[in-house]
């Protein structure tokens, strides 16, 4: 758990751990960068509910930096991230055991997550673009490469190889997790379950928010992994795969943009989408998960909670 100022939200969020009713062997490390220590007195308070490995390292600033140091000390060789505001959902930690004791090769778990608002109401349902069970590197590559459908708390790791992998990416300010399902992915197998087990959360002080307000650098960070690893999507199948990630990058900029009272790059966006064709549009909306990543946002809008 890599926090920052979490006061707000980091007793929910260990307080779905400890709940769950299969806490024991679970080891929460949490690497907090805030200059108080209000995030940490409220994580301490858990003590004897979790086993926590608790720390300040205010030279770490962002939660790349942070997680890649819960990966290098955590003792699992499955790990998990959990960001401060994000939460789990009860069942979870049998749930995942069950993953793995069922299929202990897997690099990538992956499973629906229900999007949740500032007061933990549920707006919806955020899903990949699979059938359930194994998922093969030539189906997951090529959809991935387009968007990244994956919610941050969902995932369940092998740590062996998100390490091999180099772990996440620093200089990725807001792709790193996309970049990281990516080279798992090209590293081993990936799952996908039925149900969810995990709650993301959307409010008005998110990463994917504040990253929004300079559409430069959301582009260019979605640009960054697109360029990374299209050489990984097999070579009949590149043009239409980059001609939708390049839509995709275009409707996220515009979308983002409009959001944040910028709506001058809605054309573009639409011009880019139009121009796949009939097809390449269904296609491109059952990859990418428009539906279910906007509508829940254009809820919590409306509520006031963005």
């Amino acid at each position: 758990m890599p926090t920052y100022n979490g006061e707000h939200w980091i007793a929910d969020a260990l307080n779905s751990i400890a709940s769950g009713g299969d806490s024991d062997g679970i080891e929460c490390i949490i690497i907090d960068s805030s200059k108080s220590s209000a995030t940490l007195d409220i994580v301490s308070s858990f003590s004897d509910r979790l086993q926590l490995y608790a720390m300040q390292r205010l030279d770490l600033p962002t939660w790349q930096q942070k997680t890649n140091l819960g990966l290098d000390l955590a003792s699992a060789d499955y790990v998990c991230t959990l960001h401060q505001d994000d939460k789990w959902l009860p069942g979870r930690s049998s749930d995942v055991r069950r993953w793995i004791s069922e299929a202990p090769h897997v690099a990538l778990h992956l499973s629906p997550a229900i999007i949740i608002g500032s007061k933990g109401e549920k707006l919806g349902v955020w899903r990949c673009p699979f059938p359930i069970g194994m998922v093969s590197n030539e189906t997951f590559i090529p959809n991935i490469i387009v968007q990244n459908f994956v919610a941050m708390p969902a995932p369940v790791f092998r740590r062996d190889l998100a390490l091999a992998a180099g772990g996440v990416d620093e200089d990725l300010g807001y792709t790193g997790d996309w970049d990281l399902w990516i080279k798992l992915g090209l590293l081993g197998e990936v799952w996908y379950h039925e149900f969810p087990v995990s709650a993301f959360r959307v409010h008005a002080a998110s990463l994917t928010v504040s990253s929004a307000r300079s559409p430069d650098y959301f582009e260019a960070q979605q640009r960054t992994v697109l360029q990374r690893h299209m050489e990984h999507v097999p070579l009949a199948s590149r043009v239409k795969v980059l001609r939708a990630a390049e839509a995709s990058i275009a409707v996220n900029v515009a979308l983002a943009s409009a959001a944040n009272g910028m709506p001058q790059l809605i054309p573009r966006a639409l011009c880019r989408l139009l121009s796949l064709g009939p097809l390449g549009i269904w296609r491109f909306l059952s990859t990418s998960r428009l539906t279910e990543r906007v509508m829940p946002r254009i809820r919590a809008k409306l509520s006031g909670a963005l």
